[in-house]
Order: C-alpha cells, then structure tokens, then sequence
C-alpha cells in the first residue's frame, strides 16, 4: 500500500515522460491527473484501515536493500506522516487542476511535477534514515527545472538558489546521519535501532548540530530563509502551492522525527536557542511582509513567519505542542496553498501583483468579487480567526509553547497580530476602493480556474469548526515520541548509575582486601 503511493506517480512520470512528441497536447495533464487522483483514493483507502489510537508503525513495509550498506527499504506510516502524505496528495491533485492547459512542454513539466511527489511522500514514510536522504533528495532536480524553465524573468537565478541552499542542506542531513551510525557503532540505518543507542549529550549536541542547519534551511528559519521569497516570486501558482504546501513541511517533518527522535537530549540543550530563533524569525517574517508590495512577496513572507511557529512548538517537546506542531503544518499547508492560488487569478487576470497598482477588485460588476471574497476568507484564516483552521493550529502552538518558553511565545504572539497588519493592508489596497479604467475589462474567472481554491476552503473550515479530526490523527503519535524518548533517557540514566555502582563496589572490595593483607 505504502510503495503505491510512491510507484504510481513515479510509473505514471515515466509513462508521461516518454509520450512521443504527436500525442495530444492535453494528453500529458490527463495521465497526471488520473495517477495524481488515484493517489488520493488510495490514500482514503489508508485512512479507513489506519488506527489512529495506535503507537506503532502501520503498513509497514521492510526489505533488505543493500545489506552491506545497512540500507533497508523500511516504510511506515504514523500520526507524524500520515496528515502530511494526504495533503501531498490532494495538493498535488490541485496543482495539476491549477496548471494552465496550454503550458509548454507538458511532457517534461508533468513527469517533473509528478516525481516531485513521489518524492515528497517517500521522505514522510521512510523509516531509514538513508532512505530518508534520498527521498528529500529526490526532489530538489525536479523543482529546479519546474522553477528554471517554468518560472518568471528572474527564474534561472531563482533555481539556481534554491538548488544550492537545498543541496547544502541535504550535505548536512546525511553528515549528521552518518556521523550517528558510526558514533554509535550500528551496522544499519534502521531509525528504531539508532534511537536506542544513547549516545552521551555532548555527542548528540554535536551531531545535532548539522541537521538543525540543514532542516532549517528547507524550513526556511532566518537567517537561512533568503532563497524562499526569490524561488516563490519567480516559480508558476501550481508550483509555489506544492512549494509551500508540502516541500517546507519536509524541513519541519525532519526536525520532529530526527531532530527530537534521533537527539532528544541533545535537542533539549539547544532547544531554548531554537525558541529564542523561532521568536526571531516570526517577527523578522511579519516585518518584512509588512514592507513588500508584490502579493506573492507578502505570501512569502508570511510562510517564513508562521513556519517559525512549529519550531517554537518542537523547542517546548511536549506532546501538546508537538501535536500543535503537526497541526500547524496542515494549517499552514492549506492555508498558504489557498493563498497563492488566488494571488495567481489575480495576476492572470490583471497582469499584475503590485498592491500600489492594483485597487477595487473586489466591484461586484467588472472585478473579481468572488476572488475577492475568497482572498478575505484565506486572510482570515491566516490571520487565525476562530471557525477556520489556522486559529486551532495557532492556539494549540502557544498554548504548548508558553509554559516553558513564555517570553518566545508573546514574541510570536506579536507576530501574529501583525499578520493582520500587512494582509489587511493588500486586501484593502487591492480589492477595496475604486476599480481603475485599466482594470475595469477584467477577463471572468472560469470555473477551472476557482475550483482548486474552493476545494481548499472546504477543509480550512471543516477542521476550524471540528479540529478534533485533525488533531486526532497525531496525538498519540506526538505522546509516544516524547514518551518514548523519556524511556531512552531514563534507561540510559539507570545504565550509568549500575556502571558507577559495580565500580564502587569493586574498589570497595579492593579496598577491604588491601585493609585485610595490612592486618594480616
């Protein structure tokens, strides 16, 4: 079941890839939507066997890879993959339905854009760390072109970016995996049997180290965040929503599952840093969203801040926040997603995303009512209004975080308040006020065109009003991490003491014996 979700789009990419050059132009977007789709069933099919009230991995599958490597092909899924796979697939699902039909080389852009799913889900089920780093390897190429060749004026530089940084901190990632494997003397990659090694804290602190960068900079955390505002500014909406949507959660997914999994000690040493750079971040993000006046730049902006939230989250390690932490992911997937779709209507449709140019969209007769109306929901959401999912997800950060890191937690609080500043700032420049007579022959919206961004409406309300059906799928999960890790702990505690103890005990002996030779 699991290796479907990874074999459909990538056969399907292939199929899509090697189409001959006379197919028909909309040939191409009818395979990826079709394989695209059929992953979202399957992943239906998954949530009705899956046991949300179980610690345990579930459809687990585990084969020997290359066994002098220690590389096995172990996937499993939990409460910490399980609500990201299925917004893969339904992100995936709306970008395709997002993509413009007469977009050029249809071949090479929808065997990219399916390969980068692919890619993106065999990251979140694999239970090898060496898996892992070839799955969020995966799909850096993919991105690249879909920015390179896809993108704006400005697109080459863009991808360039991008695929430095990311290549850097893929560097990382695998330094530090390495450097667990051969401290601790495992023979294997297995991430179950590396957890209980228990290596000493200095050790996991220097180990730690490198994949916080590396998981930090897919984040993107300042100061590791310039290359996102450049490559979402210059990538096409399809791209930017699977961009913002599911490829940055593979940095928060890392810090949760390796990060807090692999170095619980180590983490908890440098976690009052980690909040302390998440305060940072968060009003780094809002100020300078405050400043942009490219709609999309702000969109960016915002991600950078409300990312930081899940690193504040992840610094607290408990299991409320840690549950928050998935929460805010699946927020913010769906709340970005929605977001960057409607920036691309308008800029379909009016040929500009500049907020001092653009002004009374929102004119029921020439404009963009119901784009308007939809932009006011998403900012809402944003912004963590009550009834829409970004307001559960944002409560449940601070309301983890604030016991044990209160002063971080008001920073971010203040972060949030200001993400109604700049969005209230582009609503009201942009669709209230007077429609220009530049504006005023505005092209309708097609349906098509609406569509995705109604979709994704659907669940930022359905999970606002009923967050228990998001919130669920992770609890547990989140529980057992940090339970789990205690365990480790704690054994590792008694080990220690039973060493110290069976060493005093025989320099007790040998203490008594050398008394007893003297009296003899």
């Amino acid at each position: 079941m699991l290796s479907a979700l990874i074999l459909l789009p990538s056969i399907a990419a292939a199929i899509v890839g090697f189409l001959p050059k006379n197919i028909r132009a909309d040939r191409p977007r009818q395979i990826a939507l079709i394989a695209a789709i059929a992953v979202l069933v399957l992943n239906l099919v998954l949530v009705v066997g899956y046991n949300p009230n179980s610690e345990d991995l579930q459809f687990v599958e585990n084969l020997t890879w290359i066994e002098w490597l220690g590389l096995n092909y172990h996937l499993g899924m939990d409460g910490l993959s399980f609500p990201l796979v299925f917004l893969n697939s339904l992100l995936t699902v709306i970008a395709i339905v997002a993509t413009k039909e007469s977009i050029e080389r249809p071949r090479f852009y929808y065997a990219m854009l399916l390969v980068l799913s692919a890619g993106a889900v065999g990251a979140f089920l694999a239970q090898d760390l060496l898996l892992f780093f070839l799955f969020y390897e995966v799909e850096i190429i993919p991105l690249y072109f879909l920015i390179a060749i896809w993108g704006g004026e400005r697109r080459t530089y863009a991808a360039m970016k991008f695929l430095l940084y990311t290549a850097f901190s893929g560097i990382l990632v695998l330094a530090s995996f390495l450097g667990i494997v051969w401290l601790s003397g495992a023979n294997t990659f297995d991430y179950e049997t590396l957890r209980s090694q228990g290596l000493p804290v200095a050790t996991q602190v220097v180990l730690l180290i490198p994949l916080l960068i590396g998981v930090l900079i897919k984040i993107p955390i300042f100061p590791f965040h310039t290359w996102l505002p450049d490559a979402h500014v210059e990538a096409s909406t399809p791209i930017s929503v699977i961009l913002a949507g599911v490829l940055l959660k593979l940095g928060t997914y890392g810090l949760l599952r390796f990060g807090v999994g692999l170095y619980y000690e180590g983490w908890l040493a440098v976690a009052p840093t980690m909040a302390t750079l998440a305060a940072i971040s968060a009003l780094y993000g809002a100020c300078c969203a405050i400043a942009q006046t490219d709609m999309k730049k702000v969109v960016a902006y915002s991600s950078i801040a409300h990312m930081a939230y899940i690193l504040l989250a992840a610094a607290a390690c408990t299991p409320l926040s840690l549950t928050a932490a998935v929460c805010q992911m699946v927020s913010h997937g769906l709340i970005s997603g929605l977001l960057f779709l409607l920036v691309g209507i308008v800029y379909k449709k009016t040929g500009s995303r500049d907020v001092t140019v653009l002004t009374g969209l929102l004119n029921p007769e020439r404009g963009l009512p119901l784009t308007g109306s939809m932009m006011i929901l998403g900012v809402m959401a944003s912004c963590g209004i009550p009834g829409m999912v970004g307001f559960i997800a944002e409560f449940l950060v601070f309301r983890g975080s604030f016991p044990d890191y209160p002063v971080q937690t008001l920073l971010c609080l203040v972060g949030s308040g200001l993400t109604a500043v700049y969005f209230l700032l582009v609503v009201n420049r942009v669709f209230f006020g007077r429609l220009t007579q530049s504006l005023a022959k505005l092209e309708p919206v097609l349906l098509i065109e609406k569509l995705p961004a109604l979709v994704l409406i659907v669940p930022i309300f359905i999970l606002g009003l009923q967050p228990s059906w998001m919130v669920r799928w992770s609890e547990v999960e989140a529980t057992a991490l940090v339970k789990t890790d205690q365990q480790i702990t704690i054994a590792k505690a008694k080990s220690e003491q039973n060493q110290d103890f069976e060493t005093n005990l025989i320099s007790a002996n040998e203490i008594g014996i050398s008394e007893q030779i003297k009296s003899n």
